[in-house]
């Protein structure tokens, strides 16, 4: 019986492809048959929109979208192990932006830091998910190096949700498609400044008017009989923001043709601004 001969895997610094972060890493990162790979662990359909976009007070190493449900995923990247200063920009990140999923990559992770992405997880609000990921490079023989993402942190339910997306013709999601799809079409149409950065497929959506300012939410309720849209003023100025927009409440509802509620929230920095309607527009199967 003929015995194969087979080759031994090597494990390679990091730095033997990428010397650093910014200039060798995140660009290799950002092309499509690289971002691909990283999409294949996440089971994501990845497309690089932007590198180095500002979000508050830093720059995101690399923005995409996830071109499965057109939601926005953000990557940041580190060529050595996890520390705080990395995990405090992903919690600004996720203060900024609504809807996001967080991709954190890095050689290495703490067992403080998997247990913090974790705990975020757990405690952040629907819509903000939180990955880690640690990169390796391995060859075998004399062979090119090949990348490797391991997934060490993920929110609990993601395998169900991309499952789900997967298969999004269920009554639930079908009836949120309806919904949404023809107030989204006329949002392109109009060619308004608003980023929807959540998919179209549950009962409630998200727009956001600039990165971190503003956040422009939807709701529809078969049970209620009843829809809702509000704006929420957040970030550094949000109660500033909130408060400019409170002092011409006259002319800002006599556009509308009705009353607002209008919500400052001293302890958090911002305010938000609610309409509720009656007419929702969807068929009557309950959600």
């Amino acid at each position: 019986m003929r015995v194969p001969e087979l080759g031994r895997l090597e494990k390679v610094s990091l730095r033997e492809a990428w010397l650093t972060e910014a200039q060798d890493f995140t660009p290799w990162l950002a092309q499509g048959k690289n971002l691909a790979l990283l999409g294949q662990a996440l089971e994501m359909d990845l497309e690089t929109e932007f590198q180095e976009k500002r979000v508050g007070p830093f720059r995101a190493d690399i923005l995409c979208r996830d071109r499965s449900d057109d939601s926005w995923v953000l990557i940041e990247n580190q060529l050595e192990r996890t520390d705080h200063s990395h995990l405090g920009q992903l919690l600004t990140y996720a203060a900024g932006l609504s809807a996001v999923s967080i991709v954190w990559i890095a050689e290495r992770f703490t067992d403080e830091h998997r247990a913090a992405l974790d705990w975020l997880n757990e405690k952040t609000q629907e819509g903000v998910n939180f990955f880690g990921l640690e990169v390796e490079l391995w060859r075998i023989g004399n062979s090119p190096v090949a990348p490797k993402f391991n997934i060490v942190s993920k929110p609990n339910a993601w395998t169900r949700r991309v499952i789900e997306a997967r298969h999004p013709n269920n009554d639930k999601q079908q009836l949120c498609l309806d919904f949404w799809q023809p107030i989204y079409d006329q949002v392109q149409a109009q060619d308004l400044p608003l980023q929807r950065v959540a998919p179209l497929r549950r009962k409630d959506t998200v727009f956001m008017v600039g990165w971190h300012t503003f956040r422009l939410k939807a709701y529809f309720s078969t049970v209620k009989k009843e829809s809702a849209v509000w704006i929420s003023c957040r970030g550094p100025k949000g109660l500033e923001n909130f408060e400019t927009l409170k002092n011409h409440q006259y002319e800002i509802e006599a556009a509308f043709g009705e009353a607002l509620q209008w919500s400052p929230q001293p302890l958090k920095n911002s305010g938000s601004i609610l309409t509720t309607l009656s007419q929702y527009g969807a068929s009557h199967k309950e959600t």
